[in-house]
């Protein structure tokens, strides 16, 4: 997967990254994918009727990964334990808990997420 710096969120201490994933093809209505990071971070990447989403792809519960777990529009359930996410919000509908939610935007065909991370990490 390419990497390259954006431009600067004015925060000096983040950095904004983005990471093109592929083309839009790979990613068809209704399914999801697994993507790792140059970091090793995983994301789980959705495309809802055209739409596409990306959060954190572990369960917070016990760390099940949640690319692997059944789809319903924008509810992800994880196949471990059930805990239902909303893709758009990272909001868990279980248990009073969030995952972390990215941006995600298509350009010239190709899916693209970006990464905002502190430069203290």
């Amino acid at each position: 997967m390419q990497s390259f710096d954006t431009d600067s969120t004015g925060n000096p201490d983040s950095q904004t990254k983005t990471h093109l994933l592929g083309p839009v093809n790979m990613l068809m209505p209704g399914t999801c994918r697994r993507f790792e990071l140059p970091n090793g971070d995983e994301l789980a990447v959705y495309n809802v009727n055209g739409e596409y989403y990306a959060i954190d792809n572990f369960c917070p519960h016990r760390g099940a990964a949640l690319s692997d777990g059944m789809v319903s529009g924008h509810i992800v359930e994880c196949g471990w334990h059930g805990w239902r996410f909303d893709v758009r919000t990272g909001e868990c509908l279980t248990v009073t808990e969030k995952i972390r939610t990215y941006s995600v935007k298509v350009d010239e065909g190709m899916i693209l997420v970006e990464i905002e991370s502190r430069l203290s990490e």
